[in-house]
């Protein structure tokens, strides 16, 4: 049996990030006879100077990227279809905000302490994608925190506080300035990239190739 560690640089607003771990998430279960995986989410803002009242999203989309409201909307069918290819069921983000999220940053760093940390960042995907939350909001945040089982009074301080400040910036600067500027990127064993929200077939093949390289 192998054992792959598995870095996923990402972040929880990302529609990408979760598409990929699902494929990623199918294509081990395929091979789990033969490899198992540790899984490090690890940090990346695609807004890093987002205001905390955040950005209304078709007009941050439009801005951002030089695209019209007519490929807004055919890019998160196309996302939607994408989600659901893999499993996931992403709810109606035709409106909502886009949010600075930092502070659920700091949650997942310390919620790895616990082996809390994939729960942590799946239920904070479903915060944003699902229930049209705001990852930024403390309240909000503190309630997918109980949600699954990690200590509310401990996270509030966190919140409160600037622990796991420095942690998260050091993680940043260290995948920018490996060269990551998208996400999601997945690292195996510390040096084998694959980008993007890939198919889960190419998930599988990627990680038979990389086995292989590296026995």
């Amino acid at each position: 049996m192998t054992r792959l560690k598995i870095d996923i640089v990402s972040d929880v607003s990302c529609p990408w990030c979760i598409i990929g771990y699902q494929g990623l998430r199918q294509a081990l279960d395929h091979l789990s006879a033969d490899m198992q995986a540790d899984i490090h989410w690890q940090p990346f803002e695609l807004n890093p100077q987002m205001p905390s009242e955040g950005q209304e999203i078709n007009e941050h989309i439009t801005q951002k990227y030089g695209i019209s409201l007519e490929q807004a909307a055919q890019n998160r069918e196309m996302i939607k279809q994408r989600g659901l290819s893999v499993g996931y069921e992403f709810g109606n983000r035709g409106g909502g905000r886009i949010y600075n999220t930092f502070d659920a940053h700091r949650l997942l760093y310390w919620a790895e302490t616990f082996n809390k940390q994939t729960e942590l960042k799946l239920a904070l995907f479903d915060l944003y994608f699902q229930q049209s939350g705001n990852p930024s909001d403390h309240q909000q945040l503190l309630s997918v925190v109980e949600q699954v089982s990690l200590d509310v009074d401990e996270a509030k301080s966190i919140l409160e506080s600037d622990r796991y400040e420095q942690e998260v910036r050091t993680a940043q600067r260290h995948y920018q300035n490996a060269g990551i500027q998208s996400v999601p990127a997945v690292i195996v064993n510390n040096k084998h990239l694959i980008s993007g929200g890939q198919p889960t077939e190419v998930f599988e093949q990627a990680l038979k190739q990389i086995v292989k390289e590296d026995s």
